[in-house]
């Protein structure tokens, strides 16, 4: 009997390196959890009928000395990162039993690491949403509470380890995708600098804001995952070159100062939350950090901005789901036909949402009044946010406003559940990399969580203060 609750990278690779068990005894074990919890949860679309095949290739590797860190790890992947031969679909009907024709470079260069991937998971559709509820195949729950939502759009692949039915996972973040849920399931959730993590053979939402982002249960876990991902990738071409990735050298803690917004969360914050952040902050300033009010006037706008930009990419990427290339396809008397009957059949109710949307901002005569608008306060909000990291190390902010709510509550509300990014927009409108990590737990035992925001490229720094904060934090 593995203890999969207690399992890390480290430990795992400590147990198949001094044989405690084998690949595929460590992927048994997370199959019958799977068996025992997805009908359920629904984390998973699907489970992939070769993980057992995988996990014995894996433990090749352990048996002719070439095995690493992520070797015979097991990963869930959303629903969106295409895998050679096997299903994607992107949560949504009109990309139903499509099969990818080729890896997607994270998934090629999970498969050399010899990692194990167990299947693909529930997420909104085409990522747009916050509750993984407009998935066209089922709705996720969180496993905290089956009554509520575990986040959106990446909240299969936070179930999946929130769960126990994977030890760790990709998800995609356009707008707090994979730090919403994180938050939501107590996990740690990475939105890497934009061009950090290789975008090729992910289907795409907004390209001027989409990264590839790793989830895991503590901060060496995302590290791990991340530090194997983060490479310059030619296919890609938002990828940044590696003579561009200035890694700064790492501060000693004591002398760290993290900008705090305070006027960005005036309204509109559950009060447990504000509690849970003041105490965190409370405990880093008592360990030797310095705390500083900030202004940050411009990203008060981030996430109207990010509503109208996010919305006209979404128009240009979708407009290739026609129903005549591939996916979902319904029978007409004519192409318009063909075309009108398939998205509509084929598109959820948000997914044409947001397709009008897009299409109206772009439109002749809305353009500069909307989108060049937006653009304009993205570079504001840009600016500003470098000319804030000269006098400080981090940005720190709660991660949501509100612990997870009920399945349901804010489905009919489209506003109210956009407003569940409005601390996530700024770093994925910038570029910045930004991190989640589990704070404490509400009166209801719902996790809570603080997010830190740090210059580009400067992950090392989040890993640095997420650890440090784990310590501080003590067990939750």
């Amino acid at each position: 009997m593995i203890d999969l609750k207690n399992l890390t990278i480290e430990k795992v690779h400590e147990g198949l390196e001094s044989k405690k068990f084998t690949c595929r005894e460590l992927v048994q074990e997370y199959l019958k959890n799977i068996k025992e919890k997805n009908t359920e949860l629904f984390a998973y679309i699907e489970v992939y009928d070769d993980v057992l095949n995988q996990a014995d290739e894996a433990q090749k590797k352990f048996e002719n000395s070439t095995a690493t860190l992520l070797t015979g790890i097991p990963f869930a992947i959303k629903d969106n990162i295409l895998f050679k031969d096997h299903k994607v679909s992107a949560g949504s009907k009109i990309l139903e039993n499509y099969t990818a024709v080729y890896d997607s470079t994270v998934v090629k260069e999970l498969k050399n690491e010899g990692a194990i991937l167990i299947g693909r998971t529930n997420m909104d559709e085409f990522a747009m949403g916050s509750s993984t509820e407009t998935s066209a195949y089922g709705v996720s729950r969180n496993p905290y509470d089956i009554s509520r939502v575990p986040g959106g759009s990446s909240g299969g692949s936070a179930v999946a380890i929130a769960s126990d039915m994977a030890l760790v996972s990709l998800g995609t973040e356009t707008c707090g995708s994979v730090r919403q849920p994180s938050s939501f399931c107590g996990l740690v959730g990475l939105k890497p600098t934009y061009g950090a993590v290789s975008r090729n053979g992910v289907i795409a939402m907004g390209n001027s804001l989409d990264q590839v982002s790793p989830f895991g249960k503590n901060v060496r876990d995302v590290e791990i995952v991340f530090n194997a991902l983060s490479k310059h990738d030619p296919m890609d071409s938002t990828s940044v070159t590696d003579e561009k990735r200035n890694h700064k050298k790492i501060s000693s803690g004591a002398t760290w100062k993290i900008g705090v917004p305070w006027h960005l969360f005036e309204k509109g914050v559950d009060p447990e939350v504000m509690n849970s952040f003041k105490e965190s902050m409370e405990k880093l300033k008592n360990s030797g950090c310095g705390i500083v009010d900030i202004k940050l006037p411009y990203s008060k706008y981030s996430l109207e901005a990010y509503y109208i930009i996010m919305p006209a990419e979404v128009s240009t990427n979708l407009s290739r789901f026609d129903g005549m290339r591939y996916g979902f396809s319904e029978k007409g008397d004519n192409l318009a036909e063909v075309y009108k009957k398939s998205r509509g059949k084929g598109f959820g109710k948000e997914a044409r949402r947001r397709i009008l949307l897009g299409t109206y901002v772009l439109s002749h005569g809305y353009y500069d009044a909307y989108y060049n608008k937006a653009t304009k306060i993205r570079e504001k909000i840009k600016e500003e946010t470098i000319e804030i990291f000269k006098n400080v190390d981090f940005i720190a902010t709660p991660t949501t406003p509100t612990s997870a709510f009920k399945l349901g509550e804010k489905l009919d509300d489209p506003v109210a559940m956009y407003l569940c990014d409005i601390f996530a927009a700024s770093a994925n409108l910038v570029g910045t990399p930004a991190m989640a990590i589990p704070s404490g737990k509400d009166k209801n035992g719902l996790p809570l969580s603080i997010q830190f925001t740090a210059p580009y490229f400067h992950e090392n720094l989040l890993f640095e203060i997420g650890k440090k904060f784990e310590g501080l934090r003590g067990d939750l």
